[in-house]
C-alpha cells in the first residue's frame, strides 16, 4: 500500500489518505476520491515531460500534483538560479550602456561588484514582491492561511511557479529586436503563474490571487523607486 499522509484529489482538492494500492506483484491501483469519485492523482501515471507540459499550461490538476502530492524540494535552489538570472540580465545591459572599454584591473572588479549588485537587488524586489503577498492575503484572513507550515506552503508554491524567469537567459542569448517584448510576455506569464500557485495552494476563486499580486506588484515597484532615487540603476 503507498504510503499515508495529506495527499489531495487533484480534481476536487479533497483530502486523500493515499495515490494508490499495492496489491503486490506489480498490481497497482489508483486510489479513487471518496468526494468527486475521480482518480485522486491519474499524473502518477505520466511522464515527467507531459507533467511539465500541463504545468506550463496552468492547470490547476498539474498544480496539485506537484504542490501536494510530490516530494520536490528544488525551490530553493530554484529561487537562487532564478535570482542569478535576473541579475545577469540586469548586468548585461547595464554594461551595454556603459562605454568604458579599459582593460584596467579596477575596472573589471567594478563590473564584478555590479553584478553583485544586482543580485541584491533583485533579491531586494522579489522578497517586497512575496511580502506583499503574505500581507494581503493575511489581511484577508484567510482560512486556509493560519499556521506557520501553510505560508511554508504557500512560499515554496511561489518559488516553484517562478520557474519561467529562466526563460530571461535564452532571451538574452539569441537577442534580437523583439527582445523587450520577449521580457514582458516572460514576466507575465510568471505572474500567472504565481497566481494559479495561489490559487491551487489556498483553494481560492480567480479574483483573490490576483488582488494579492497587484498589491506585491505595489510593493515591488516601491522598492525600485526607492533605488532610483538613491541614484542606483535598476
Amino acid at each position: 500500500m503507498a504510503a499515508r499522509g495529506a495527499y489531495r484529489c487533484i480534481e476536487c482538492n479533497g483530502v486523500a489518505a493515499e495515490l494508490y494500492r499495492d496489491y503486490r506483484r506489480g498490481v497497482l491501483r489508483i486510489s479513487i476520491c471518496k468526494s468527486c469519485q475521480k482518480p485522486v492523482d491519474k499524473y502518477i501515471e505520466y511522464d515527467p515531460v507531459i507533467i511539465l507540459i500541463n504545468a506550463i499550461l496552468c492547470k490547476a490538476q498539474a498544480y496539485r500534483h506537484i504542490l501536494f502530492n510530490t516530494k520536490i524540494n528544488i525551490h530553493g535552489k530554484l529561487c537562487i538560479f532564478c535570482l542569478l538570472c535576473e541579475a545577469y540580465l540586469r548586468w548585461l545591459q547595464l554594461q551595454d550602456s556603459s562605454q568604458n572599454i579599459d582593460p584596467d584591473d579596477l575596472i573589471r572588479y567594478a563590473k564584478e561588484w555590479d553584478f553583485y549588485r544586482m543580485f541584491g537587488i533583485a533579491s531586494l524586489e522579489q522578497t517586497s514582491f512575496l511580502v506583499g503577498i503574505f500581507i494581503t492575503l493575511w489581511w484577508m484572513r484567510l482560512e486556509m492561511l493560519k499556521t506557520k507550515s501553510d505560508f511554508i506552503l504557500l512560499l515554496k508554491a511561489l518559488l516553484l511557479s517562478s520557474y519561467g524567469k529562466l526563460l530571461l537567459i535564452p532571451a538574452v542569448i539569441w537577442e534580437h529586436d523583439y527582445t523587450p517584448l520577449c521580457l514582458a510576455f516572460i514576466k507575465v506569464f510568471v505572474l500567472i503563474s504565481n497566481s494559479q500557485a495561489i490559487r491551487v495552494t489556498l483553494n481560492l476563486n480567480r479574483m483573490l490571487p490576483w488582488l494579492a499580486i497587484f498589491f506585491g506588484l505595489i510593493f515591488e515597484n516601491g522598492v525600485v523607486c526607492l533605488f532610483k532615487k538613491m541614484g542606483w540603476d535598476v
